[in-house]
This record gives structure tokens, sequence and C-alpha cells, in this order.
């Protein structure tokens, strides 16, 4: 498996404008806001904000991928383990993903992140 790099953490909150806004004060960018959460990065970093109404994992990190295929041979090999995961799932933005749980329980997701093409200037 070939990780990019650790990308996110997610964390419970009760009021996603009331912890956006928070988390922009502290000097991070609002790239995405939904009713159930939110995504904030500095820099390269990010912050998932999920509500009690978030339905697709609890808190978690998250690892990221530059190659769809690295993330799916990575969900194959982790199946051939038996650790417990979700599906792929395909994200609004572009992005794919699936969850896991380590032997403790903490979730993990693994994220395809495709590489931004270059907008010829």
């Amino acid at each position: 498996m070939k990780l990019k790099r650790l990308g996110h953490v997610a964390i419970c909150v009760q009021d996603i404008n009331r912890a956006a806004e928070f988390y922009q004060n502290l000097g991070m960018e609002l790239v995405w806001k939904d009713a159930d959460w939110a995504y904030l990065k500095a820099g390269d970093d990010g912050l998932a904000l999920l509500s009690p109404g978030y339905d697709q994992a609890g808190a978690h990190f998250g690892f990221v991928f530059s190659e769809r295929q690295e993330m799916e041979t990575a969900y194959e090999q982790l199946q051939a383990q038996n650790i417990h995961l979700t599906k792929i799932h395909e994200h609004r933005d572009g992005t794919a993903s699936f969850y896991g749980r380590d032997p403790d329980g903490n979730w993990f997701e693994y994220l395809y992140e495709p590489v931004p093409v270059a907008t010829p200037s």
C-alpha cells in the first residue's frame, strides 16, 4: 500500500455552523459545508466536522491516496485480512473512499484524492 499522507482528522460536533466558525477563526479555510458535515483545510491538512446526524462514520482519521487503483488495491488487501470495512463510496467532489476499524474499534478512512489538473495560464 502506498499512502500519500495522513490527510485529515474528523471530529464530532454538536453544531456545524458554530464549529465551522470557530475553526475558521483559528485560521482554517472552509472548503465545504453541508447540513450534516463540513470540511476545513490548513494547507494540505484537513479537519472534518461531523454532526450528530452524520451516518457514514464517527470520529476518524483519513489516509490519502493519489491513485484510485492504489486505494482499491488497499481495499482488497485489507478485506483479505478480515478487517471490518465499509463499501467503497463515491463523493460529490470526485473523491472516493471507504472506512475501516482498527483492532480497538477506531475508525479510519482510505481516501482517493485526485491530483488537481493544472490549468494553462
